[in-house]
C-alpha cells in the first residue's frame, strides 16, 4: 500500500490541556513564561560556563550541553502551542507533527544520555579522583557527547519511520499541546502493534539502560563515600551530586511511567506527567544546578556584573 492510500488526514488538531477558554489564556501566559525563564536560565548557564575559565572541566562541559538540548525540546513543543493561541488555531501539518516528534523523541533522549555522562563523571570524580584527569580527557567527553547525538537520533528516526507506515483515518484530534507519540499512535486506524513492539524493545533499552547505568554509577559512588571517615568529607561528596540527583529524579520519574506501556493505556495523567518532564523540568534545570552548586554562583554573578557594568 503507497503512502498517499495510508494516510487519509493531512493535519492534526491539537486540542490543548485545556478547552475553556478562561484556562487556555491562563495557561498561554504560563508557558510563555515557562519558555522565557528556559530559555534565558539555560542561556545564562551555557554563557557561564563558556566565559569562565574555571569551568572548563569536564562536568560543566556536559552540563553545558544538557542546557542546549533543553532550550532545544522546549523550542520543539512550546512554541507551536503559542503560535496556536494566537492565531487561534489547534492544526498542525501531517509533516509538521511528524517532524515535531521526531525532535521532541530525539532531544528527550538525549537528556538521558546526558545524564549517563553526568553520573559517569560523578563516578570517576568521587571513587577515581588521581585518575579523574587523565580518563575525563577531552576527547573522550566529545566522543561520549557526540555517540549520544548519534543513538538518539537513530531512535528518533527509527520511531518516526514506523509511525509514518500508520493509517489515520476520521478521528485527528490529538489531546495534547504538542505531537506526542502516544497520542498520535492511538489515532491510528491500523494495527499498531510493530510500534508497541519498538517501545518495549529498542525504545525500552534507549530509556531503561540510561536509567541503569545511572543507579549503578550512584551504588559505587555511595558504597565509595560510606568508606570516608569524616562527616565533612561525606557531605562534599555527596554536594557534587545532589544537583544531578534531582534531575535524574525528576526526569524519570515522570518518563518512565508513561512511554514503557502501551499507547492505548495513555490517559490524562499521562499528560501531566509528559508537562513535568517536557516543560517543567528544562526549566528547573538551571535553578537546581545553580543554586546547589558555588562555583556556579560565582560564575553566573560574575557574568551578571560584567554585563551590567559594561552596559554603562
Amino acid at each position: 500500500m503507497d503512502r498517499e492510500n495510508q494516510t487519509v488526514i493531512s493535519e492534526f488538531l491539537l486540542l490543548g490541556l485545556s478547552s475553556q477558554p478562561e484556562q487556555q489564556r491562563i495557561l498561554f501566559w504560563l508557558f510563555l513564561c515557562v519558555y522565557f525563564v528556559t530559555v534565558i536560565g539555560n542561556l545564562l548557564i551555557m554563557l557561564a560556563i563558556g566565559l569562565d575559565v574555571r569551568l572548563h572541566s569536564p562536568m560543566y562541559f556536559f552540563l553545558a550541553n544538557l542546557s542546549f538540548v533543553d532550550i532545544c525540546s522546549s523550542s520543539v513543543t512550546i512554541p507551536k502551542m503559542l503560535v496556536n493561541h494566537i492565531t487561534k488555531s489547534n492544526s498542525i501539518s501531517y509533516v509538521e507533527c511528524m517532524m515535531q516528534m521526531y525532535f521532541f523523541i530525539t532531544f528527550i533522549n538525549m537528556d538521558g544520555f546526558l545524564l549517563v555522562v553526568m553520573a559517569y563523571d560523578r563516578y570517576v570524580a568521587i571513587c577515581h579522583p588521581l585518575h579523574y584527569i587523565t580518563v575525563m580527557r577531552p576527547r573522550l567527553c566529545i566522543l561520549l557527547v557526540a555517540i549520544s547525538w548519534v543513538i538518539t537520533n537513530l531512535h528518533a528516526l527509527l520511531h518516526t519511520l514506523l509511525m509514518i507506515q500508520l493509517s489515520f483515518c476520521a478521528d485527528n484530534t490529538i489531546p495534547h499541546f504538542f505531537c506526542d507519540p502516544y497520542p498520535v499512535q492511538k489515532l491510528s486506524c491500523s494495527d499498531t502493534y510493530i510500534s508497541d513492539l519498538m517501545v518495549f524493545t529498542v525504545g525500552g533499552v534507549v530509556f531503561v539502560t540510561p536509567f541503569t547505568c545511572i543507579a549503578i554509577s550512584y551504588v559505587f559512588i555511595f558504597s565509595n563515600v560510606m568508606k570516608i571517615p569524616s562527616t565533612q568529607g561525606i557531605q562534599k561528596a555527596l554536594s557534587t551530586c545532589g544537583s544531578h540527583l534531582t534531575v535524574v529524579s525528576l526526569f524519570y520519574g515522570a518518563i518512565m511511567g508513561i512511554y514503557l506501556r502501551p499507547s492505548s493505556s495513555y490517559s490524562a495523567v499521562d499528560t501531566v506527567a509528559t508537562v513535568i518532564f517536557t516543560v517543567v523540568t528544562p526549566m528547573l534545570n538551571p535553578f537546581i544546578y545553580s543554586l546547589r552548586n558555588q562555583d556556579m554562583k560565582v560564575a553566573l554573578r560574575r557574568l551578571v556584573l560584567t554585563k551590567i557594568l559594561s552596559s554603562k
